[in-house]
């Protein structure tokens, strides 16, 4: 079973396959909305896809992978858990951490070159 959901924000697709229940949708929703929807983020667009496994005996059934697009930079998290609720906690911080770095790339502005490799050498 697959299903598609879109938000009317920032626009990532949230796709789930397999038997996920309604409350990890719900969770999944809220949980990505949070990151995705921080104030002070570029547009955000992609696709996440949770995934659950039918084989029961699977130590880490739930599967997630994202591809989002913040700004002008890539960003790609993939998660592996024994539950839905721990796999979309994990993919959050994942998510989280990376949109950051992604978002605040760009306002460091050039790097300058270290003084041992010929840079400024300014005195301390």
């Amino acid at each position: 079973m697959t299903s598609d959901n879109t938000q009317a924000g920032p626009t990532v697709r949230l796709r789930f396959d397999g038997p996920v229940d309604q409350e990890t949708r719900t969770y999944a929703r809220t949980k990505i909305d949070a990151v995705v929807g921080r104030s002070g983020l570029p547009a955000v667009t992609g696709e996440i896809r949770i995934v659950r496994a039918g084989a029961r005996h699977a130590e880490c059934p739930w599967l997630a992978t994202a591809d989002l697009h913040v700004g002008g930079r890539q960003v790609i998290a993939v998660a592996e858990e024994a539950t839905g609720q721990e796999l979309v906690d994990r993919l959050q911080d994942r998510l989280r951490r990376q949109t950051e770095k992604a978002a605040h790339a760009g306002e460091a502005g050039h790097r300058t070159t270290p003084p041992w490799r010929g840079g400024d050498r300014r005195p301390a």
